[in-house]
């Protein structure tokens, strides 16, 4: 009963943070229209993406940002067509920030300040360089083999995506871990922190 208690407490505190994700990305963007009729956006989403996986592990944290900004994806006739996209790599971007958070530097058993504000840093960093490579190689292989857009087309995107993609990772490092270890001790004491001790949670 406790067990399924908590899964639901953590359902809840998911769903709070895809919303997050979602109105972040959806009304705090700057975009950028692209050739071809396609777009990509100077946002801070991501943020929120990692800093869920950094406080419900990387499963629930990626999944926050999967559906948060898929759905946002899905809301935007410039976007939509790449919600399938967007929500794989969301999902990666937590689970990534939740592996080397959680499994591998145990922030949550940790007590040390400077220990968890190194590690949630460098796991934010993880994540987000996974997305700023993924993403642009990606999205060109989506553009061309599934949209069908022209290889040239695709490869301009790719390169104001990988532009666009990084300055948002720096914005998104800087925000999800100062966020983070600023939260941490009310989140501690509210108990919605709680030790990720497992696999399942990463």
């Amino acid at each position: 009963m406790e067990r399924r208690n908590e899964t639901l407490i953590k359902l809840a505190q998911t769903g709070l943070m895809a919303a997050l994700c979602f109105v972040t990305f959806t009304f705090l963007q700057i975009k950028i229209p692209l050739p071809g009729g396609g777009a990509t956006s100077f946002h801070v989403g991501n943020a929120f993406c990692v800093l869920a996986a950094l406080i419900l592990g990387g499963w629930y944290g990626g999944l926050a940002g999967a559906i948060g900004m898929g759905i946002a994806d899905m809301l935007d006739p410039v976007y939509i067509t790449g919600a399938p996209k967007t929500f794989v790599l969301k999902l990666c971007i937590g689970l990534i920030t939740g592996l080397v958070a959680h499994r591998i530097a145990k922030i949550n058993e940790s007590t040390d300040k400077k220990y968890i504000f190194r590690w949630s840093m460098i796991a934010s960093i993880a994540g987000l360089a996974f997305n700023v490579i993924a993403d642009p190689l990606a999205g060109f292989f989506y553009n061309q083999y599934i949209l069908g857009q022209p290889q040239q087309i695709a490869e301009v995107l790719a390169k104001w995506s990988t532009a666009a993609t990084f300055v948002n990772a720096v914005l998104s490092v800087v925000i999800a871990g100062v966020l983070y270890n600023a939260l941490r001790p009310v989140l501690m004491k509210t108990g919605m922190i709680h030790p990720v001790k497992n696999l399942q949670t990463f």
